[in-house]
């Protein structure tokens, strides 16, 4: 008997490239398209992971290779049997590389063609990051899905830098895919390791990095170095390039992408997975992403509002709770209040990708999305 294949599409849409698929796991099926809390350090913050399953209804989260190599350490997580053992998360994990992280310390980093050296946040320690390093470090955290090392050019990268960049991600990329083929039988279950296309905003760069690494046949590829600074249009013209090229029957995954509006809009352009640390970092502020439009609990006017934080929502905090109970827990720096913010905002981002997969089961996802999008978007 064949093996199931790892992705399959389970429903397109007629007048736009959004597509309904199922990715099959070790520890679950995952339909997307899908939105992936962030779990850096081993935590989505302010919520555990049973209420990321009872309430918020994840389907899996995303893991950090650079933070969890510092602290707690591949010894710790070898240990517990993995990310999975140690934050008792029987879920679908994905891992980043650390490359956007190794980007975001310039002035702690040496880029060389081995690899990456830098100095740790945490107490200035030097060390070094290959792309076969990465590879042995996600095989000890065990996600199910896994990254290459990369280099993400920075959005203002002139068109010299970025090809001079995208080139070195390619060899990095060959080298990673030459470990994760050595190093299957390191454990016990398959990890499915994802391609990342770069060239910042520059079409034919995005082109060239498709397609050469569509040829080295990954089992799912990733857009990365988008929303670092450049516009909504910009973006959404980058994954449509990157689209064109890349192959219909494997998974795409837009890294660091964003708002609810984004969502929609590159689910329209064939996206399938996503990641943002706005929902939880977003809601730790008081800011709220409801069905009805866009909340600031901070604002005076939901003081006296006792109506539920989002009646549209099927969720326990956000039908029970009040919009100025939470303002109230909010202004009052009471542990509360995040923890109910994390799980309305983070309810809302699997309500909108579940409701776009009912959507495209239904043939109705265009009409849906052309009603939705404004509503949502909205400030309240």
């Amino acid at each position: 008997m064949q093996p199931e294949p790892f992705f399959t599409v389970r429903a397109t849409d007629v007048s736009s490239n959004a597509r309904h698929g199922e990715l099959r796991t070790a520890h679950g099926r995952v339909l997307t398209p899908v939105f992936m809390p962030v779990g850096t350090q081993g935590t989505v913050k302010a919520i555990d992971s049973r209420s990321l399953v009872d309430d918020v209804g994840a389907q899996i989260v995303l893991g950090n290779t650079y933070h969890l190599y510092l602290r707690p350490g591949t010894d710790v997580l070898r240990a517990a049997g993995g990310l999975h053992g140690f934050m008792r998360w029987d879920r679908p994990i994905l891992t980043d590389s650390g490359g956007y992280q190794v980007y975001s310390l310039a002035d702690r980093r040496r880029i060389t063609e081995d690899g990456v050296r830098f100095r740790s946040h945490l107490d200035g320690s030097e060390h070094d990051f290959t792309p076969e390093s990465v590879i042995d470090i996600q095989r000890s955290i065990g996600a199910d899905v896994i990254m290459v090392l990369d280099e993400c050019a920075p959005g203002d990268s002139t068109e010299s830098y970025a090809r001079t960049s995208n080139e070195l991600t390619l060899r990095w990329a060959a080298r990673c895919r030459d470990r994760w083929l050595r190093t299957g039988t390191a454990i016990a279950y398959p990890q499915y390791l994802f391609a990342i296309v770069q060239g910042v905003v520059f079409p034919e760069l995005r082109r060239e990095s498709a397609r050469a690494l569509v040829a080295m046949d990954f089992p799912g590829y990733a857009i990365g170095g988008l929303s670092v600074g450049e516009s909504a249009e910009q973006m959404y013209a980058m994954v449509e390039t990157c689209n064109d090229v890349l192959p219909p029957d494997k998974p795409r995954y837009l890294m660091g992408v964003g708002t609810p509006e984004n969502l929609l809009e590159n689910i329209a352009r064939g996206v399938d997975m996503f990641d943002c640390v706005m929902p939880t970092r977003n809601g730790r502020n008081g800011m709220l992403f409801t069905t009805d439009g866009v909340i600031n609990i901070r604002n005076s006017k939901w003081q006296t509002d006792l109506s539920p934080i989002d009646s549209g929502l099927d969720v326990h905090a956000s039908q029970t709770y009040s919009k100025a109970y939470l303002r109230h827990l909010i202004t009052a720096n009471e542990i509360l209040g995040l923890q109910i913010a994390t799980v309305q905002n983070l309810s809302f981002y699997e309500w909108l990708t579940g409701e776009a997969r009912r959507q495209l089961e239904a043939g109705t996802f265009e009409a849906w999305r052309r009603d939705v999008q404004p509503r949502i978007s909205r400030r309240l």
